[in-house]
């Protein structure tokens, strides 16, 4: 019996996807559930599963476009797979014997700059090479093109202190990672503090709606992931009601997912807010940009010692500097600039934040 191969609904809006990779040959023998193409959307990568065992044959390849419903193969059930094994078993030893090893000078076979110049693909260069841009980095450069041209942006800037966030971990991560079983880093300290500061300042946790601002009432915080294959921006929801042990499991549930291409959209949808950590690539300073329909964005940085006055004396601390990019439109400077000064305050005297752990 042969059983169709169709694309599933890939999410809300999505009619159409690319085949980005075959990771099942035609001809190969599968099971059920066994990953066989991967599907490429303008907002995320997702597996295409086998619906029953048997003898695959595909009628697409890579690159080709299609729709939602599309049958693009059929699994042949009839075909039995401990069969094609015992035909390969049979075969291998023929094989085996009727191949000769080959002994090759490669001093002699190949000049100097063959044999260290690199592989070239198709009709690149040696001084270029040309790939597919994916529909996900398409995606990514229309939306920061359309934040730059659709949106009032500025940034404000600021510095925390953040040597008692740093010591509070130091004291207690033992104990946190024997209780919970993950690692506490600094994330959850920044979305409490935000949270702190979206309540004290709804503007930054509002939107425009044509000639309407409407006001979020929830906390779902995104927060920006890099991966091989562009940036995803999986969003944390009700953080307000999430202690530091639940945030740090989502967080790292999420980034697995999108680094292993498994994030859905439904993980992506949404979000009033965004934080992005450039710090852990070693960024000093730098301008988020907004991340539409949101109002704002918190950008994150690389912790440095360096001297800061403290009681008119100068002394060494490790300091962040921080960023918040925010849309004029709705925003003003003042409320801006207050926001980010509540999460400084937060940070640098983190009390509520860790009656809250």
């Amino acid at each position: 019996m042969k059983v169709d191969i169709k694309v599933p609904n890939l999410g809300e809006s999505i009619t159409e996807a690319t085949v980005c990779n075959i990771i099942r040959k035609s001809g190969e023998v599968v099971q059920v559930d066994d990953e066989i193409i991967e599907l490429e959307t303008d907002k995320v990568n997702q597996a295409l599963n086998s619906p029953e065992s048997g003898k695959i044959e595909l009628t697409v390849k890579v690159d080709d476009i299609v729709k939602v419903g599309q049958v693009i193969g059929f699994i042949d059930t009839d075909f039995k797979a401990e069969e094609k094994t015992r035909e390969l078993e049979e075969e291998e030893p023929t094989k085996k014997a009727d191949v000769e090893p080959i002994k090759e000078d490669v001093s002699t076979s190949a000049t100097k700059e063959e044999k260290y110049s690199l592989p070239t693909k198709g009709k690149t260069s040696a001084r270029e090479e040309r790939t597919r841009m994916s529909k996900l980095r398409k995606l990514v450069a229309e939306r920061l093109v359309a934040a730059k041209n659709q949106t009032a942006m500025l940034t404000t800037f600021n510095e925390v202190n953040m040597e008692k966030i740093i010591d509070f971990r130091s004291k207690e991560q033992k104990d946190f990672q024997k209780k919970y079983n993950i690692k506490l880093g600094f994330m959850p300290f920044f979305i409490k503090a935000s949270i702190f500061a979206l309540k004290k300042y709804p503007d930054v946790n509002a939107y425009i709606d044509q000639d309407e601002i409407v006001y979020r009432k929830y906390y779902d915080i995104g927060i920006a992931v890099g991966t091989d294959k562009g940036l995803y921006v999986p969003v944390i929801r009700d953080c307000d009601k999430m202690s530091f042990s639940e945030i740090e499991k989502k967080l790292k549930d999420l980034s697995e997912k999108a680094r292993s291409s498994r994030i859905s959209v439904e993980d992506l949808k949404g979000g009033g807010f965004t934080i992005t950590n450039g710090g852990v690539y070693g960024s000093l300073l730098s301008t988020p940009i907004l991340n539409p329909p949101q109002s704002g964005i918190l950008g994150m940085h690389t912790i440095q010692k360096r001297p800061i006055a403290v009681n008119d004396e100068v002394v060494i601390k490790p300091m962040m500097y921080l960023a918040l990019s925010y849309d004029h439109r709705i925003i003003d400077g003042e409320e801006a600039i207050g926001f980010l000064v509540e999460i400084k305050n937060q940070l640098e005297n983190p009390t509520k934040m860790l009656v809250e752990l």
